[in-house]
């Protein structure tokens, strides 16, 4: 099983862990350029990444939001 805090997985057999999320992006996207149905998992993100999506309610649900935090958009 391939380890990293990114793992990308592909139809075409090809798995492999990534502690970059760049890189993970960079592989998953190649195997979509070759017409293959790969996915990813994101186990972990930095602690700055995880609070600022957060902070800016990218569930979607009002309740998620941080009013105060300077992410936060209440036009969309």
């Amino acid at each position: 099983m391939a380890s990293g805090e990114t793992v990308v997985r592909c139809s075409c057999g090809f798995e492999a862990g990534f502690d970059r999320l760049r890189d993970a992006r960079e592989a998953l996207a190649t195997h979509e350029d070759a017409g293959h149905d790969p996915d990813w998992d994101i186990e972990k993100v930095a602690g700055g990444v995880e609070r600022a999506g957060a902070d800016a309610g990218v569930c979607g649900r009002p309740e998620c939001t941080n009013e105060s935090s300077a992410l936060y958009r209440d036009d969309v």
